[in-house]
């Protein structure tokens, strides 16, 4: 994967790495072009931020986790950072959700933004057995092989503050006309207070920037020092 690097404060590496995942289809410089970089920059975080070049193929050819294990993060384990944190949009978040279920523990924070969760008919089925909370996995082989049955029991941990605990803290934001809204609001139920976002409208970079400059306000990343010169974001 292609990646570009923006450092919080030219010629340093900071502790903390935001990785930036886009949706299908989606470069990833327009990231910068929607503001999130600015944004993380207006709230001074000590955090640096890397925009990753996910090509959609990479998920239907399911190399996507490897390749993010293998050619993004392990770099940058290997580069001094001590905390990394995924943000996805759309396809993007689906892939940092998938990538905590196949290979756990390798990041400290997830962010998604309107996420692709998995097909509707299943999350139609969890949502007639009354939600996230009491929905059970059946029991036997699934009907399918499609990791959206995996994911959605993954994601159920979150619900219990025992099994949430052992796992990176999950940030959702969405607009409530999306149309993977349904899904999202499933999600919403098993987060805990002030870890779930929404704005007016649907999907797509009005909706997706509104709710990245809503959630940085909360987001539990280091600050710089008051004392550390003008922010730069050098590439």
């Amino acid at each position: 994967m292609e990646t570009h690097l923006h450092s919080a404060v030219a010629g340093t590496r900071s502790d903390t790495l935001l990785v930036f995942l886009p949706g299908a289809f989606l470069q990833p410089e327009e990231f910068e072009h929607q503001g999130f970089v600015s944004a993380v920059r207006s709230h001074r975080y000590a955090t640096d931020v890397m925009l990753v070049d996910a090509n959609v193929s990479y998920y239907y050819d399911q190399t996507f986790v490897q390749r993010l294990s293998e050619g993004v993060l392990a770099p940058a384990r290997h580069q001094g950072y001590k905390s990394i944190w995924l943000v996805g949009i759309s396809i993007g978040g689906f892939g940092a959700l998938t990538h905590e279920l196949l290979q756990p523990g390798l990041v400290e924070g997830i962010v998604v933004l309107a996420p692709y969760l998995g097909r509707r008919p299943l999350g139609a089925e969890i949502q007639k057995a009354g939600g996230l909370r009491v929905w059970q996995k059946p029991e036997g082989p699934p009907p399918d092989q499609e990791i959206d049955r995996k994911l959605w029991p993954f994601l159920q941990r979150y619900v219990s503050p025992e099994t949430a605990a052992e796992m990176p803290p999950l940030y959702l934001g969405y607009g409530l006309a999306d149309r993977f809204a349904p899904n999202h609001r499933l999600l919403a139920d098993a987060l805990p207070d002030g870890h779930v976002f929404t704005t007016e409208g649907g999907h797509d970079w009005p909706q997706w920037s509104q709710l990245w400059r809503d959630m940085l306000h909360v987001l539990p990343l280091p600050v710089l020092a008051p004392e550390t010169p003008e922010l730069e974001y050098a590439c």
